[in-house]
């Protein structure tokens, strides 16, 4: 029976119903923290943002964040907010400053939702401003006004406090990632000079700006000293590596586009003009880019963002009166770039040295990817090895971001998760047998082996990661010696030939339980040893306990429970401090005795701590 369409059937939400109602229009997907664009750490960022637009504009030069218990609290010793608006701009959509440009001229939130969206999404949500010392607080739970108070005799300098908890009915199972959240903290630094965060009492401040990020994020020495390019409204820092892909890091008014946009674009097409004028050489872009490492930022008048998130610059033009994105990223890197090769010639030969090096060895392995491709089209990839599913990362589906690759070894893993997946967004890879180590190989490796070539065919990455099918790459091996060796393996993978994939956060562990804990009322499924024996007091009694050996001991019905809302993932992150060269040489380089004492001295600990 069709159901009536009347009147009684049209329902207007009030602001907070429709943002808890509709998240994603406002943060992207929810997200448990695993991966760095999970909806806490865009709350996280609503708040930072303006607080850093304030610094922006000359006014408190420190911002200080905790985070306890997955409670946030950001205070920054700006203006404050006006005390007559407190209520307005943290409740009423399209309230803010930002839209007067005499106030806010180049800043990132121009809309006026992002803070309602922090206030709305949190169990609760508390916003001060001190102005003058006079001062008012304002406390909302799931954006609903709870009490209004006004403070006198405040001791306290001006600046506006947010303190905030993400709500656990929308975010199930959240923790944020302190990595992540350091991440986040030093790319503010990098892009305003002058600025302290405090981060859970460590501070960051960067004097040098896009060179700090390009210094505080390679692993490895660069071939040639960092160019480091300012001018008006923009500032480019661009070197080589020894890595292969391409890695950039693309900035709009201080808010990192992790997906580009029209900046990225122009600065990658005018790169590729500047070098092959003034070598008077029509290389290859592929060759010239290869191995890059750069970071570009600019300032906007009114930006358009192509989401909410505002991580890929839609922008056609740098203001209403000015040239066009791509003239004036052009005619900078054009100029500045040239000028400082004329310069620099030592820099010049290395570079000159490294893109004839890319040039030479993607022509040694440009008839083995013939080959390759067409031995990839001769194995039936798509029933043999990869078990599909319908919706992609590389399309507009509002669903993209849910779309996951396992990695698996073996039929029996391969199968339960087959059995158990989300057909609409899981795909699965079968391994057949432990790949091979790829440590100091070359690229021709992943053509001439046929799983990494029907792994990269799988995940589509051959021309570019821009083409990546899948938001997550979950490795899932047993938990064993031969499984965390597979997913050693594979990891070396990654980082030796598309370390992009980790540096974005694409790669992931998955996380299943080591025990079953049950008896005939309930049942546990335990993590850890820890886990267990909690479990086991829980019960009572002399429950029934499962070891779990590997994947293929658990149940498809079982495995629904792990790969489906309730999924840990642990992210695979590369730590800056460490130098990959050396991390990869040391675990999967030759034998020797220093690699051997660490094995045996990490052996004993395990020992200890079950014991």
């Amino acid at each position: 029976m069709t159901p009536n369409y009347d009147e009684g059937t049209i329902r207007t939400l009030d602001w907070q119903e429709h943002i808890r109602k509709r998240p994603g229009m406002y943060i992207g997907k929810l997200g448990d923290g695993s991966a760095s664009d999970d909806g806490i750490y865009v709350l996280l960022k609503e708040v930072l943002d303006n607080s850093v637009d304030e610094f922006m504009m000359g006014y408190g030069k420190k911002i200080t964040i905790n985070i306890d218990n997955d409670k946030v609290s950001i205070r920054d010793f700006g203006r404050g907010v006006p005390l007559g608006k407190l209520v307005d701009v943290a409740s009423k959509m399209n309230t803010g400053a930002k839209y007067d440009s005499k106030v806010f001229k180049k800043s990132v939130g121009l809309n006026g939702v992002g803070i309602k969206a922090v206030n709305a999404l949190s169990s609760k949500f508390v916003i001060r401003s001190v102005r003058d010392g006079v001062a008012k607080e304002v406390e909302f739970r799931k954006g609903n006004m709870f009490q209004e108070n006004d403070l006198s005799g405040l001791d306290e300098p001006n600046g506006t406090l947010v303190y905030f908890e993400p709500d656990p009915e929308l975010f199930t199972s959240f923790h944020y990632i302190s990595d992540y959240v350091v991440n986040m903290v030093k790319n503010y630094t990098f892009l305003n000079a002058g600025l302290v965060v405090e981060y859970n009492g460590e501070k960051f401040h960067s004097r040098n700006g896009l060179r700090d990020l390009l210094e505080e994020n390679m692993n490895d020495d660069p071939i040639y000293p960092i160019i480091h390019l300012k001018g008006e409204d923009i500032e480019v820092a661009v070197t080589h590596g020894n890595r292969y892909g391409e890695n950039y890091y693309s900035f709009v008014n201080g808010q990192h586009t992790t997906q580009g946009g029209t900046h990225l674009q122009a600065f990658r097409e005018a790169l590729v003009k500047t070098i092959r004028d003034f070598y008077k050489k029509d290389f290859d872009p592929s060759d010239i880019r290869a191995s890059i490492v750069a970071a570009v930022s600019i300032k906007v008048e009114e930006p358009v963002f192509e989401s909410q998130t505002k991580t890929k610059l839609g922008s056609k033009d740098i203001g209403p009166n000015g040239p066009s994105v791509r003239i004036h990223v052009g005619n900078f890197v054009q100029k500045e770039l040239d000028n400082f090769l004329h310069k620099n010639t030592d820099t010049a030969e290395q570079l000159l040295r490294r893109i004839t090096e890319s040039e030479r060895e993607r022509k040694a392995i440009s008839g083995i990817k013939k080959l390759a491709k067409q031995r990839a089209k001769k194995v039936s990839l798509h029933n043999k090895k990869l078990r599909d599913c319908r919706i992609h990362f590389d399309n507009n589906h509002e669903r993209a971001d849910e779309s996951s690759i396992f990695i698996t070894e073996g039929d029996s893993a391969s199968g339960s998760i087959t059995k158990s997946r989300d057909v609409n967004t899981q795909a699965v890879f079968s391994l057949r047998g432990k790949p091979l180590n790829t440590y100091g190989l070359t690229k021709k490796v992943v053509y001439e082996n046929e799983e990494f070539n029907l792994l990269q065919a799988a995940l589509n990455i051959e021309e570019s990661i821009d083409d990546l099918r899948y938001n997550k790459i979950i490795i899932a091996t047993d938990a064993d010696v031969d499984g965390m060796h597979i997913r050693l393996l594979l990891i070396t993978f990654f980082l030796q030939f598309f370390p992009e994939l980790i540096r974005k956060g694409h790669v992931f562990i998955l996380q299943t339980p080591l025990f079953r804990v049950r008896n005939k009322q309930k049942t546990y499924y335990c993590y850890s040893e820890e886990e267990r024996r909690d479990a086991v007091r829980k019960l009572k009694g002399k429950p029934e306990i499962t070891r779990f050996k590997g994947l293929g001991e658990i149940s498809p019905d079982e495995f629904k429970n792990f790969i489906g809302k309730e999924i840990r993932l642990d992210p695979v992150m590369m730590k800056k401090h460490e130098s990959v060269t050396q991390m990869l040489d040391f675990f999967m380089g030759k034998n020797t005795p220093e690699r051997q004492d660490f094995i045996i001295d990490n052996l004993y600990i395990e020992k200890d701590e079950v014991a």
